[in-house]
């Protein structure tokens, strides 16, 4: 049986579950920048509710069991207004069990969808990549994103270790000549 997974608007009422699906990425080495303990109920709800109000945050249920939540994605505006053409902070997370099946690529075809058809203004949407998660960095590279750069030392390991962090943007096709 083929599952079809569908893509909606996060709401506020999601946040329990946005929670459970963080702490899981989170447990696993190069999932994201946070620590498990780090993945609280006021950092979920800031990044919800900022994302309702400047920018776009979105999920996908697993379609045997709709109360669990198996991708997220979400970036907004910086909040100034020189900075009102662009998006940053782009997060996303795909449960570790659902990783390499095109989850990824299929929330951010409906992130960019969302942009053109809702935010005309966005014209670069920015993210940054921990230099070892190359799957990441593929990823964000088959969708348009480029390497700007990189920050020698920045973050630190579990293991104490410093790497480097990668950070990335995407141009609207329409500016890239300019």
């Amino acid at each position: 049986m083929q599952l079809e997974y569908s893509v909606r608007e996060a709401e506020l009422s999601d946040l329990h579950k946005i929670m459970v699906l963080y702490k899981a990425v989170a447990t696993r080495s190069g999932g994201i920048a946070r620590q498990a303990d780090e993945v609280t109920e006021t950092y979920v709800r800031n990044f919800i509710e900022r994302c309702h109000e400047t920018g776009i945050i979105l999920t996908i249920e697993n379609p045997l069991n709709p109360e669990i939540l198996i991708a997220e994605v979400h970036t907004c505006s910086p909040g100034i207004k020189v900075f009102s053409h662009l998006f940053s902070d782009l997060t996303i997370v795909v449960h570790p069990d659902y990783q390499g099946k095109g989850i990824g690529s299929l929330l951010f075809r409906a992130l960019f969808k969302e942009i053109e058809l809702k935010h005309p203004e966005i014209i670069r949407v920015e993210l940054i990549a921990k230099e070892s998660n190359q799957k990441a960095i593929r990823l964000y590279k088959k969708f348009g994103f480029k390497a700007e750069g990189k920050l020698e030392k920045r973050i630190s390991g579990k293991t104490g270790e410093l790497e480097a962090d990668i950070p990335m943007a995407w141009i609207r096709k329409e500016w890239q000549l300019l």
